[in-house]
């Protein structure tokens, strides 16, 4: 699992038809420290986070496909959790 920051939405015009009414999000990946690493993964949205948001990404295929009902769907990431507090110790 990863911590990220939601940073935007993904839009598609042609896609797999497991897609179809799912909300697709840009997640910029957090350091442990709260600072931006630099990558970033599209993940299906399975709890209503929003723009800016701090999110828990589920980010192994098998899993992720558990989340959503659907062992034979074509996906790899999805938002599980928005993160409330982070502490490093």
């Amino acid at each position: 699992m990863i911590v990220g920051r939601v940073a935007g939405t993904v839009t598609t015009t042609i896609n797999h038809p497991f897609y179809d009414g799912k909300k697709l999000l840009l997640v910029e990946r957090l350091a442990p420290t709260g600072e931006l690493t630099g990558d970033c993964l599209i993940a299906i949205d399975s709890v209503g986070a929003g723009f800016g948001e701090r999110v828990l990404v589920l980010d192994e295929g098998t899993g992720a496909r558990q989340v959503v009902g659907s062992a034979t769907a074509p996906l790899r990431s999805v938002i599980v959790g928005i993160v409330d507090a982070v502490t490093v110790t």
